[in-house]
This record gives structure tokens, C-alpha cells and sequence, in this order.
């Protein structure tokens, strides 16, 4: 089912044997907390769900024109079209399912991991979302790869997400609860200057109502 909704520093990572250390970077710290077993048991299902991805727009030409901007505003960062694309269409279906703007997950992916797939951070977080790897035992599964494209988008989402709702929709404080800074101002500042500054479009092209499938990079 897909939702609608309104709604770390880059730095030069290490490259080893193929992983990207940012030990400097504000890269995803989450604090393990018990759940719930009905908070679990959510979470377990949003994570497991395999639905194909969609964008969800009023018409295909608004979908193209957000893949193309966010194409545009991507090119260098991440230089193969293909994967750019099935990049994007991941970001816009994980978000959009989870109820996130999509262009703030593009604004916190850029501070997390500044677009590294297989970034790591000091902390153990993995890849582009900085996903910290207690959260697969906590409500995963033992064959999911936080390095993999979508369940990495899947995971990160659904932790904002689950942030959000234990601060009642505050994103400032939901984001500090993500970075693992909860109280600072650094991070959710980072967050929404990249967010604002780098992807964020008039409100009317991120309207949505109708699907339009994309493919799943690996």
C-alpha cells in the first residue's frame, strides 16, 4: 500500500576492498531501544513487504519530470543513468510508502553517506541511509544485506518513520533520534539544508495519486 504525504556532512570517505569508512561524517548512530511487541510486529511486516515499486504521481508526464530533475541534480554523484534511475524510483516508492517527502530523504541521504552505497560509519551503520545492523536482528530478517539498494531505502524509511511517530511528527527531534544526536541541533540542520537547498521542488510536482511502476536496482 503506498501513502501519501507532504511531508549526514559529506565528507571524502576511505576507500577499502570496496567499503567507504566516514568516521567523520554524521553518519546514522540509531540507539538500540526494546520495542514493543506491537511495535515490533509493525515494523517486521513494513520491512518484509515486497510490493514492486512505484512512483506515485497525477500523471506520467509529473513523473517524468521529477525522475528528470532529480536525475539532473544526481548526475554527478552518482554517473550511471540506469542505476541513477532505479535509484531515484526506490528512494520516491521506499519514501512515499513510509509517509517521508521524498526530497528530505534525498537531503538526509546526502549527509549520511553522500550518495556511497557501500558506505560504513565509525559507528558500524551501513550504506546510503547509515543503517545501524541491530535493527535487522530487531525486526529483519538474517538474509538482509543493508548494502542491497532497496532494503537499505526500506530500512531507513521505516526507522524515520518509526522516529517520527515517538515524537508525535517532529521531524527535528525525529532526525536527532535517527543520527543518534537527539537534543543537538547539527545533524537536523545538516538534514534540512540539504534537503531545502539541494532537492527540494514547488509543492505541486511532488503531488501524487496515481502509480507508475519502476524497476529494483540490486
Amino acid at each position: 500500500m503506498i501513502f501519501g504525504t507532504s511531508l549526514r556532512r559529506i565528507t571524502l570517505p576511505l576507500c577499502l576492498a570496496g567499503v567507504f569508512f566516514s568516521p567523520c561524517a554524521f553518519a546514522g548512530a540509531q540507539v538500540y531501544a526494546p520495542l514493543s511487541a506491537s511495535v515490533r510486529a509493525v515494523l517486521q511486516q513494513s520491512v518484509s513487504d515486497q510490493a514492486a515499486p512505484k512512483l506515485v504521481f497525477d500523471t506520467r508526464s509529473e513523473a517524468d519530470m521529477w525522475l528528470n530533475e532529480m536525475s539532473q541534480r544526481l548526475q554527478k554523484r552518482i554517473p550511471d543513468a540506469e542505476y541513477r534511475i532505479d535509484f531515484l524510483g526506490t528512494v520516491h516508492y521506499e519514501a512515499t510508502r513510509a509517509g517521508l517527502d521524498p526530497q528530505m530523504v534525498l537531503g538526509l541521504i546526502e549527509v549520511e553517506s553522500g550518495f556511497k552505497k557501500y558506505a560504513v560509519s565509525s559507528a558500524g551503520a551501513r550504506g546510503y541511509m547509515q543503517v545501524m545492523p541491530f535493527w535487522v536482528k530487531e525486526i529483519g530478517a538474517a538474509k538482509h544485506n543493508l548494502f542491497h539498494l532497496r532494503i537499505n531505502l526500506r530500512y531507513g524509511c521505516t526507522i524515520l518513520r518509526h522516529y517520527l511517530d515517538i515524537e508525535n511528527g517532529d521531524l527535528y527531534r525525529a532526525l536527532g533520534r535517527y543520527n543518534g544526536s537527539l537534543g543537538h541541533p547539527e545533524y537536523p540542520n545538516l538534514v534540512r539544508a540539504a534537503w531545502h537547498n539541494n532537492w527540494a521542488l514547488p509543492r505541486h510536482t511532488a503531488s501524487k495519486s496515481d502509480s507508475t511502476s519502476l524497476s529494483t536496482a540490486q
